[in-house]
């Protein structure tokens, strides 16, 4: 499974309109076409034994879903520390992709309970989470993506569930202090169901491996429904998971548009904010000239940006400006290979920014502050620098 554009445009949709957990996930797998021998042989390559993996039909308010349940046995151990996991997936005989991948979820879980608790990831203590049980959950669902052939993973709005939950530290209303720590940036929602939907290891997964959207078009290869522990009233407990194939020859990488119309700020302030937010690590940030109610005109401030970042960026805009209130969204973006080429030239070394797409050549630039800085050093015309430059790609070609 990649984090990046599709290899074989083959992906998986999470339809989390009941919720997940790690066994759901499981369960949702094997409904889609995984056989429960093949995922348990594979499971085998982790070095842990006292349980057995079990898949059964059930019925979830008339639908019909694959319970699938790790059931330990007295002798099975904890691991409870993030050394102790890690350790059992670095000595196990899991591809490098699989224990990479697991390090992450287990990685993202020890740190939101480290927050919640003002602990440190190498000391705090999971009750929870941490067990057998949760390590097949997750190994076993990066597992089972990799068999499915997925290549990325998107994800609806996700049922949190209401009411409140047991755990060590007492009574706590849902979600989980750990599950809202996971699930930030991802679209979510409560719900009369009174109990939890979601559990901490289904939103380490979906936080870890999924984008927080839908994708953009596909054409529906197989349907997977995972059951949850409970069969409730209201609606179907289980996860519905879509395998596809998608129309489009990538997707690209998911990033987030903030925007903000001002109409009251002062307009020597907009370059020191773009500079903040080009600080902060925005990918672009744009203004345009606009035309609000009442026919007053107005700028709107737009910020391209990754999900890591969206509350920085919000929280700078709010900080910084006049604005009262932004927007926010998830878009895809295509980019293409881009390389930086050192030309030699009679006027020195200008750096050529080379693009190409499908293997083609398809925009070539020279880096601008390298020519500027020759043109003030030997006051020479920008214009005459770039013909420079472009004689040099073709001397270069000629000796190549």
């Amino acid at each position: 499974m990649t984090n990046g554009l599709y290899k074989n445009n083959r992906g998986l949709l999470l339809d989390c309109f009941s919720g997940i957990s790690g066994d759901m996930f499981l369960g949702a797998i094997v409904d889609a076409g995984i056989s429960i021998e093949l995922l348990s042989s594979q499971l085998k390559a982790l070095p842990l034994d006292g349980y057995e993996l079990q898949a059964k039909r059930v019925s979830r308010a008339g639908i019909a879903a694959t319970k699938v349940d790790v059931l330990l046995k007295e002798t099975a151990t904890r691991a409870v520390y993030l050394k102790d996991v890690r350790a059992v997936i670095d000595s196990s005989a899991l591809s490098s992709d699989i224990k990479e991948g697991a390090i992450k979820v287990f990685n993202n879980i020890f740190e939101a309970e480290a927050r919640v608790h003002g602990a440190t990831v190498e000391t705090v203590h999971l009750h929870e989470l941490g067990g057998i049980d949760c390590m097949v959950d997750v190994v076993g669902s990066l597992i089972g993506l990799k068999l499915l052939g997925i290549d990325e993973v998107f994800v609806t709005p996700i049922n949190l569930g209401g009411g409140t939950i047991r755990t060590a530290h007492g009574q706590l209303p849902v979600p989980a202090p750990a599950t809202a720590e996971l699930l930030k940036g991802f679209e979510t929602y409560l719900s009369d169901i009174s109990f939890e939907l979601t559990t901490p290891t289904g939103a380490a997964l979906v936080s870890t491996i999924a984008r927080p959207t839908v994708p953009p078009s596909m054409i529906i290869d197989t349907i997977g429904y995972g059951a949850g522990k409970r069969d409730i009233p209201e609606q179907p407990n289980v996860l519905r998971c879509m395998v596809f194939q998608s129309t489009l020859s990538s997707v690209g990488d998911t990033l987030f548009v903030v925007e903000s119309n001002i109409d009251d700020m002062n307009p020597q302030y907009y370059e020191p904010v773009m500079a903040r937010l080009f600080g902060a690590g925005a990918r672009d940030v744009y203004i345009e000239n606009i035309i609000m109610k009442k026919g007053r005109p107005a700028i709107k401030l737009t910020v391209l940006c990754d999900k890591a970042i969206l509350q920085d960026t919000i929280d700078l805009l709010f900080t910084h400006t006049t604005t009262i209130g932004v927007r926010y969204y998830p878009v895809y973006r295509q980019v293409l290979k881009r390389e930086s080429i050192p030309v030699e030239t009679s006027k020195g070394t200008v750096r050529l920014k080379v693009s190409s797409h499908k293997g083609k050549v398809v925009n070539q630039c020279p880096e601008f502050e390298d020519m500027l800085k020759i043109s003030e050093a030997a006051g020479i015309p920008l214009k005459e620098i770039e013909g420079h430059v472009f004689e040099g790609l073709i001397k270069r070609r000629d000796r190549g």
